[in-house]
This record gives structure tokens, sequence and C-alpha cells, in this order.
């Protein structure tokens, strides 16, 4: 599922802001940007991670302005003066006549103050605690998003009950229509005084019973019934609503290669329909 948080703080003068974002995916992607002197903490950080986003391409990412007063020159302005000291003092021994010392000294070692090495303890007890500010925010960012999703796939639901109950409506009228189709071709090919009607209702019967629908349509209505119990659940179930739908699925395609009428026929359509837009968004449940 998509989502965002985002917390800012102050450890002494220096700004610290900590961002968790997430795009749709079907596994957990965890991506951190860290400031270089707690790239020993990753690992701690995954594990808080883990436990409050299941799934998503998330990027979690931590900056710190530091305020000018508290920064270092880029510069080793004392190991530079020390180097020049001793090029000025051997090039008059030597009777050198290159003065271009700066271009020498700037490739030498410790010429260029490097970051801390160390992290600050308390800088970073600020940083756990506004990463479980930007969980807690990117959480209920995504709480929002799950009950319009929610909302969604009860209004798909319905529609799909609303055709089913149209279909049972229209079953008795497609019997007595397929009833009187089979005895007009009958009567087309072979006389009625020839035709064995015990025979015709028996053969009858059995090609009804092959495309009655009483069994599809009760697991059909059972699969809805459980699909929005587990909507409702507590638990993370994005996999489990997949699975239902693909059942759900099944038994719509079975009605309608049973249908055998063009009216059901439309309403298969439009149940399928819903079924394929409810797929797609399964993709971003949790």
């Amino acid at each position: 599922m998509t989502g965002f948080g985002k917390a800012t703080g102050n450890a002494g003068n220096n700004v610290i802001s900590v961002e968790v974002k997430s795009l749709n995916s079907k596994f957990l992607e965890l991506n951190l940007r860290l400031p270089s002197i707690y790239k020993d903490k990753d690992l701690e950080l995954r594990n808080e991670l883990n436990k409050n986003i299941e799934r998503g391409k998330a990027d979690f990412i931590v900056t710190i302005e530091y305020a000018p007063d508290t920064q270092k020159s880029a510069f080793n302005q004392d190991v530079i003066k020390q180097y020049y000291n001793d090029f000025v003092r051997i090039s008059k021994e030597l009777k050198l006549e290159t003065k271009d010392y700066l271009s020498m000294i700037m490739r030498l070692p410790n010429v260029l103050n490097t970051d801390r090495t160390e992290a600050d303890p308390k800088e970073w007890k600020v940083i756990e605690t506004l990463t479980k500010k930007a969980l807690k925010e990117f959480n209920e960012f995504r709480s929002k998003e799950g009950k319009t999703l929610m909302h969604d796939f009860e209004q798909r639901i319905t529609s799909i009950k609303d055709s089913l109950k149209k279909i049972e409506k229209a079953e008795p009228g497609r019997m007595k229509l397929i009833k009187s189709r089979l005895s007009k071709n009958l009567e087309e090919v072979v006389p009625a005084a020839q035709v064995d009607k015990n025979r015709f209702e028996q053969e009858l019967i059995y090609y009804l019973e092959k495309i009655d629908i009483t069994e599809e349509k009760v697991r059909l209505r059972s699969h809805l019934d459980f699909f929005i119990e587990t909507l409702r659940d507590a638990d993370s179930n994005g996999k489990k609503l997949g699975f239902i739908l693909q059942e759900i699925g099944r038994e719509i395609n079975t009605i309608g290669a049973k249908a055998n009428d063009a009216s059901m026929q439309r309403l298969v359509v439009e149940m399928k329909d819903e079924l394929e837009k409810m797929k797609e968004q399964t993709a971003n449940v949790i």
C-alpha cells in the first residue's frame, strides 16, 4: 500500500528529519538512506521497519541539517600550513623554482576534514523517537487508504450479489425457454408421433441437471460473505483475499459456462468486470 509519514525534531542546534514512504508492491522492499555515521544502525532500523511495514516498496530517509556554528571547515588548515611551510623550506634549500605548492598539497593525506566517525548517543535517541513518530503517521496514512479500499470492495461485492439475485430471478424463465427450444428442435427433425416422450423426458432431465447452477449459486454467495468477513478481520489478510477472489471467479465462470442464456451471460460479464477490478486492488491490501 502507499503511505507517507514524516517527523522532524532537534538535537542541540541540529535539525533531524525522518521520512517513511512506500509504493504498492507484493513484497516488502526496504531502502534505507542514512548519514554515514549511522550505517551500523541499519539492521536495528530494518527490524523496527519490518514490524510496522508488512508490504510495499518503502524508503526510509534520515537527514541531519547541522547548524552553521557546528560545521567544521572542509580543510584541515593546520595540516595545510605545515605542508606549505615544509615545501617552502625544502624549495629554498634545494633552490627549486616551482611555486605551485597548493596543487601538490591537496593530493596529500589528511588535508580534508572527514565527517564524524562516532555517533552521538543523544542524537541517536532523537532519531529513534522521530522514527516511531514517522511510522505512526505512516500507518495512519495507510489506515485511511485501507478504509477507502474497504468501502470500494464492499460496493463491488454488493454489485456482484445484486447480479446474482437477477440471475436467480431469470433462472426459472431460462429453464422453460430451454425446454421449449429443445422440444421445438426435436419436432423439426422427428415427427411428434414418433417421439418417445418418456425417453425424451429422461434426456431432458439429464440435460437440465448438467446446466443447473444451484450449487454454484450457493458456493458463490458463501464466498462473497467470506470475503467481507475476511476483509473486516483485524489481521493482515491481503493474500487470503486474493485466494477468495480466485474461488469467486471460478464459480462465476462456471455459471457463465452453464448459463446458455444471453441475459444471464450479460450479468456474468458484469460480475467478471467487478471481480477484475477487485483483483487489481488486492495487490494494495496488506
